[in-house]
């Protein structure tokens, strides 16, 4: 029995049963029935229309309209047009995919071939993490089965329709999460950010139209299809429709996964669902979205998860990855932790990012140590607003998002090490 989740809804009501897993189990409750009816009773454009009215955001991240990226797929074309189903779940602090891939890997595969129908794609290319051994594992199981019940293949479904899924194992550079890296990489190739446009639509994965998407985002289109729009946008906020799996870590009581409508308060999230912190400690910051993400201090719990109240905060949703620290989180040794990874991961292509990474890195660390200098928070400032927006992909952003957020709302620690030339949190974590 599964023991990640704690709270869960139409994504995860059946995950505690392990026979979900597997395509008798998933079809017992309902499984395919939406592939079956997009299919035979819709229209490509219909299902793509359906998709926008639902107001399905991408839930990889940037949290963009699914069914308009759907939309941008050409209609007619001069070779093959793929899907993408980014499985590369790197980003720290988050594990939803993982469950996902693991639990559910047919709810997955029932919303690709919705959206294979939707967009003309002949092949779905699923780029899984390299460390995921055992979601490849059960996941490849899964397309097994979906082959020999004829619901994938040459005539899906009888229906005419043909398409493959195709497995592609990672080899665990957090790189490759971004969408045109992943397609570098997809190909044999370094996985290196491409510049844009032009854009995955129009020249994609081996040079043809490309969707991508994430595990979450495909996994919710079979409950939009069998329920409909206005079910959908019944729950969550009016800009943020639906449920997403928060995942949350750190110093709680009861880390997991939690399924909930997006816009639950951070608090509830924290303290009703995860159980508060141990020991009667109180909250100092909390990561919202994954490390990449600015963090919130205490004082502003109350925000609502969903972009449009996080931006509001200067952060924003990410992948649903909450990180709580205590009030003993020496904050300058957690973002030496942050920049130590985003200097080892940085690919290195823009000048920004593959030098913004290793001072930013380097000036942490010197603080930490106790060998920081009188200018190196103005030092910090300006090298991680030089990275903002100035290259190839989002990864630099990334990089500098964490560390502005830091020295937005945690100012005093850095002073403190400064001017006490050590750490002056004795209860700590170490390094």
């Amino acid at each position: 029995m599964l023991k990640v989740p704690h709270v869960t809804g139409y994504l995860s009501e059946h995950f505690a049963d392990d026979a979900f897993a597997t395509l008798e189990g998933y079809e017992s409750k309902g499984g395919y029935e939406a592939a079956r009816t997009a299919l035979k009773k819709m229209t490509p454009a219909e299902v793509i229309d359906l998709v926008k009215r639902a107001g399905l955001q991408g839930r990889g991240g940037a949290g963009f309209s699914t069914g308009l990226k759907w939309s941008f797929m050409p209609v007619q074309s001069d070779g093959p047009k793929y899907l993408v189903c980014n499985a590369d779940e790197s980003e720290p602090g988050s594990f939803k995919d993982r469950i996902l891939l693991e639990r559910g890997p047919h709810q997955m595969l029932e919303g690709i071939l919705i959206a294979a129908w939707a967009t003309g794609a002949e092949k779905t290319f699923v780029y899984i993490r390299g460390e995921y051994a055992e979601a490849a594992r059960i996941l490849s199981g899964a397309i097994d089965e979906a082959y020999r019940a004829g619901l994938l293949g040459k005539d899906v479904l009888g229906s005419g329709f043909a398409h493959d899924v195709v497995l592609q194992r990672g080899a665990g550079a957090y790189i490759c999460g971004e969408e045109t890296g992943l397609l570098e990489s997809l190909e044999g190739k370094k996985g290196q950010p491409r510049k844009k446009p032009p854009f995955p639509a129009q020249y994609g994965a081996f040079g043809q139209p490309t969707t991508v998407n994430n595990v979450e985002t495909f996994s919710h289109v079979p409950h939009i299809v069998r329920r409909g729009a206005d079910w959908f946008r019944s729950i969550g906020t009016e800009k943020s429709p639906g449920t997403t799996l928060f995942g949350v870590s750190g110093h709680v009581n009861r880390p997991g996964l939690y399924e909930l409508p997006l816009g639950t308060p951070l608090s509830e999230i924290v303290f009703e669902h995860a159980k508060g912190l141990p020991d009667g400690r109180r909250v100092k910051g909390v990561i919202p979205g994954g490390m990449s993400m600015p963090i919130l201090p205490a004082d502003q719990l109350d925000v609502r998860m969903a972009n449009e109240f996080l931006r509001e905060k200067k952060t924003m949703l990410g992948t649903g990855g909450i990180m709580v620290m205590d009030e003993h989180t020496c904050m300058v040794r957690a973002g030496c932790i942050i920049t130590y990874f985003f200097r080892d991961e940085s690919c290195g292509q823009c000048t920004q990012c593959r030098e913004g990474t290793g001072w930013l890195n380097k000036i942490f660390s010197r603080i930490e140590r106790g060998e920081g200098r009188e200018d190196d928070l103005a030092v910090l400032e300006d090298v991680a607003a030089k990275m903002e927006g100035q290259t190839i992909c989002a990864f630099s952003d990334a990089a500098a998002w964490p560390v502005q957020g830091l020295l937005r709302h945690f100012k005093s620690d850095f002073e403190l090490h400064l001017r006490e030339r050590k750490c002056p949190f004795e209860h700590s974590f170490e390094l």
